[in-house]
């Protein structure tokens, strides 16, 4: 994210996929953040505030990890929206789980970058583009062409499923951000 200021407003550049399939930036004029907001301080343990909505949450996630897609897939996808969100609590999370699960430093370090790289196969490649499409749905609308990607790689059915997949790890990251769940040090 670039940042910089102007008139009194902090302008914040977000990338994002433009209907033709090319990378545009969208200028948000946002106020400016008072610097007692930027905190790292946890707000609440939404957990412990509110046990029956965490438990909901975890019960999905639990369901979607059976849905038969593939581990490491997921956990590229979890990353790769958190990325996009600035969520330091899941990214650091998923980077660990997926290292647990085998993947290479190489690749983790180049999710973000997973365009220019020849690291990841065509399916992972119309996974994360689906991920930051769906990810950033107020600036992109999730395009035709994204989805097209996406139908040559997964079935009707597992379109249906990493989308599921995409929404929850937004929510989770949502939940995150909003209460500054922080790593573990």
């Amino acid at each position: 994210m670039v940042s910089s200021t102007c008139s009194g407003l902090d302008a914040r550049a977000r990338a994002a996929r433009s209907y033709d399939g090319s990378i545009a930036i969208a200028i948000h004029a946002f106020p400016p953040i008072p610097q007692k907001e930027l905190s790292m301080e946890p707000r609440a343990d939404f957990y412990k505030a509110s046990p029956d909505a965490t438990k909901a949450m975890i019960a999905l996630d639990a369901a979607v990890s059976k849905l038969g897609l593939e581990p490491l897939l997921l956990d590229l996808v979890k990353l790769r929206a958190s990325q996009i969100n600035g969520c330091a609590f899941c990214v650091d999370l998923h980077s660990a789980d997926a290292r647990k699960k085998g993947e290479s430093e190489r690749r983790l370090y180049s999710v973000s970058t997973w365009r220019e790289t020849p690291f990841f196969t065509p399916r992972e490649r119309a996974a994360l583009a689906w991920t930051e499409s769906v990810t950033l749905v107020a600036s992109t609308h999730v395009p035709d062409a994204d989805y097209a990607i996406l139908s040559e790689q997964f079935t009707e059915k597992e379109r249906v499923d990493l989308t599921t997949a995409i929404a929850m790890i937004n929510a989770w990251n949502r939940l995150a951000i909003s209460f500054r769940k922080m790593p573990s040090a």
